[in-house]
């Protein structure tokens, strides 16, 4: 067959088709005996597809995964800070960017099931190696701070425990190598989702807080402005721990491991919109809770780990120390995997070298080495001493937002190019909804920057709140 050539850059679609996935179905306990050439033979293990909940469940994955991630331990500073102070008046800005993040979350998932790589990889053959590189420096920086603050919240719920933070953090830091470095996807996975669990001790403290309804109603429908930089910066900060560039990533690479196809692209679409609206409702539990607590009460500033472990004290009483640490511990330990993982995935992808959880240091030595090497990096960092754990939590995710903007530019310009995706490009639905996310997040972004800029001159952007 005679094909036109490809534009230069890019592959044709269809040497860019995804290889047929590999089931990972339930065991089967029956056996069969076959009789072959005279020979009785049983064979065990046969492996047949989940039925019922279990088939529901298998489609979870990477999008739970990548969404959960988001709520670390810079996404609770960032919900406790909003509901604290604010209140119930943000919770409208959080349905807003739930459509948003289940959005980009599954072009994500469309862009890995359609071509068969990660973001990096196809930056770098769509724009070229400058792009690339440009995209690699944006995700070091995003991600650098990123997984200090997972180490850094790490030792804070341990801090709480009386647990001295020197001995946990480098535990933790072997824990996490150990697990990526030694298992293999599927068991990695299965871990992962295991620790999603811990969220579920926000809608608890929520409801045990008595919060008032009726105001939690009109703070998710009716859109509450206010005229001070704080607003603007904590406006900032929930869009970038929300919508993380390394969700996008990690997304979109575990995709293509775990071997989702275009042919068969719908299971990967559930996971992601499951992932993104599960994680969200937790964020906006952790606002209820720390509204009906902290905010009720006049504290509507948070400076510990110790101060955001009172929103639980409804539900905890005096143990709100140890639910509140074993919630921090655990979204800290699943986001300081997933973040070296999926900034290992982007630079690997990038450079166009071998990349995955199912290789080993002699297979994909980049990959692997880069790993290590964010782990021992933000665990190294984490024991500064005297660090303003809030405050640095705070600040990496408004810096998250800032970059947000850039990794969204590459992701809407490339599930658009048909050459790519072929039927699975973007509708004018979901372009509307895309670029409309970029377009909130940058005017923020933009409103922000310019307060801080003319405040150093002593020119006030806005009044008083």
């Amino acid at each position: 067959m005679n094909e036109p050539p490809a534009p230069s850059g890019v592959e044709p679609l269809a040497a860019a088709q995804a290889p047929e996935p590999i089931p990972r179905p339930r065991i089967a306990r029956a056996a069969l005996r076959l009789n072959i050439r005279g020979r009785s033979v049983r064979l065990r293990g046969l492996r047949l597809p989940p039925t019922g909940i279990w088939r529901w469940l298998a489609i979870l994955g990477p999008g739970l995964i990548a969404s959960s991630a988001g709520n670390d331990a810079g996404g609770i500073a960032t919900y406790s800070s909003t509901g604290a102070q604010y209140g119930y008046e943000l919770i409208w800005v959080m349905l807003l960017i739930t459509v948003s993040l289940s959005v980009v979350q599954e072009m994500c998932a469309r862009l890995g099931a359609a071509t068969g790589r990660g973001l990096l990889d196809l930056i770098r053959e769509r724009f070229g190696i400058g792009w690339a590189v440009f995209a690699v420096g944006v995700i070091l920086i995003a991600n650098g701070g990123l997984i200090v603050s997972e180490f850094v919240g790490i030792g804070a719920a341990m801090e709480l425990l009386g647990l001295s933070k020197y001995l946990v953090v480098p535990a933790a830091a072997a824990l996490i190598f150990y697990l990526v470095v030694v298992g293999n996807y599927g068991r990695v996975e299965k871990i992962f989702l295991l620790m999603t669990l811990v969220f579920f001790a926000y809608p608890v403290a929520a409801f045990m807080a008595h919060p008032h309804w009726g105001e939690v109603a009109r703070g998710a429908f009716i859109p509450t402005l206010h005229k001070d930089p704080d607003y603007i910066f904590l406006l900032v900060g929930l869009m970038g721990t929300t919508i993380t560039p390394y969700m996008q990533l990690f997304q979109q690479s575990s995709v293509v491991e775990r071997g989702g196809d275009r042919r068969r692209y719908g299971p990967e679409r559930v996971d992601a919109y499951a992932g993104a609206i599960f994680s969200n409702l937790m964020s906006i539990f952790m606002i209820i809770a720390t509204a009906a607590t902290l905010h009720a009460i006049g504290k509507n500033h948070i400076e510990t780990a110790a101060d955001a472990a009172q929103a639980l004290e409804p539900v905890a009483g005096h143990f709100a120390g140890l639910i509140f640490a074993v919630g921090v511990l655990g979204a800290s330990l699943l986001a300081a995997a997933v973040l070296p993982l999926a900034t290992s995935y982007a630079v690997s992808e990038a450079f166009g070298f071998s990349k995955g959880v199912d290789l080993d240091f002699r297979r994909a030595p980049l990959f692997f080495t880069l790993f290590t090497g964010l782990v021992v990096f933000g665990a190294a960092a984490a024991l500064i001493p005297h660090l303003p754990v809030i405050k640095l939590l705070l600040w990496i995710q408004v810096l998250n937002g800032i970059l947000l903007p850039i990794i969204l530019v590459f992701i809407l310009l490339l599930i658009n190019d048909s050459r790519l995706t072929g039927e699975l490009k973007n509708t004018r639905f979901y372009n509307v909804l895309g670029w409309a996310t970029f377009a909130m997040i940058t005017l923020a972004v933009l409103t922000m920057l310019t307060s801080q800029l003319l405040g150093v001159f002593g020119v006030k952007l806005f009044g008083g709140g």
